[in-house]
């Protein structure tokens, strides 16, 4: 009961972090970000092989593009490797940077970053890959937007499994109010996608869309497939809330390790 009217007071102030896509602090410590919770194995030992990973991925995706160099970033699919790469980099600078703490006590902006680029990172690509198999390679499709087969399943596939990876086993906190934060990256997207279109753009095969699904002469049906995608993307998040649960409930419960209660990610 107690708990049912501490979440009532504070509603208005989370609706309000929420809504302004703000990262909700409450009882973070360094060693969240900058650890695993296997204490014996640093996080650069997957964060570093993942940024090595995703510069060769954007490498060989720019090399082996199927059209002009300049409409690289035309799909969602290379926003979202650009992402894993800043996402890994800025992991990285969390590990080697000693400096964690802002001065007014609050974690340091590097952190911060970081800790934003997971919250997008992680749902983003199990969106991807899911948008990709499940929508755009339906039996019968005749579009191929990864030429090169090797590519095809690094780009809507491993890129999943390398942030699952990265989910699992880092101690990083995900909460559900963060879930404007891939919600408006998305959204980004979406604002470029309808101002390429106004604007005549074209995709590499001359269509006036990028993705066939999602094109906006036909704004309705467009809008639909937007709202869905919108639910999966808040989906994949809840998703990714549920696995950093079960993570920290089985780091308590069987490692005995006391900072498996900071898991608060479905309070308000």
């Amino acid at each position: 009961m107690k708990k049912l009217s501490s979440w009532k007071e504070d509603a208005p102030e989370s609706f309000y972090v929420c809504c302004t896509a703000q990262l909700r602090e409450t009882n973070e410590t360094s060693d969240m970000f900058t650890n695993s919770w296997a204490k014996c194995l640093s996080p650069l030992v997957w964060r570093v092989p993942i940024f090595i990973w995703s510069i060769i991925i954007i490498t060989l995706s720019v090399t082996f593009f199927w059209g002009p160099r300049e409409k690289f970033l035309l799909y969602m699919t290379h926003w979202g490797l650009v992402l894993i790469f800043l996402e890994s980099l800025f992991g990285i600078v969390v590990c080697v940077k000693s400096q964690t703490q802002s001065k007014d006590g609050g974690l340091a902006w590097h952190v911060r970053l970081y800790w934003v680029l997971y919250n997008i990172a992680v749902p983003v690509a199990f969106l991807i890959t899911l948008f990709y198999w499940a929508v755009l390679r339906l039996p019968g499709k005749k579009m191929n937007f990864a030429p090169n087969p090797i590519l095809d399943v690094m780009l809507h596939g491993v890129n999943s499994g390398l942030m699952l990876l990265e989910l699992v086993l880092s101690k990083a906190p995900s909460r559900l109010l963060h879930v404007m934060q891939p919600l408006y990256f998305a959204g980004i997207y979406l604002l470029f996608s309808v101002t390429y279109y106004l604007c005549g753009g074209l995709d590499p095969w001359g269509n006036e869309f990028i993705y066939p699904v999602i094109d906006w002469s036909k704004p309705v049906a467009a809008l639909v497939v937007v709202t869905l995608t919108a639910l999966f993307l808040g989906l994949m998040h809840i998703l990714t809330v549920l696995v950093a649960a079960l993570r920290d409930y089985l780091l308590k419960k069987y490692l005995g390790d006391k900072l498996g209660k900071y898991n608060d990610g479905f309070d308000a």
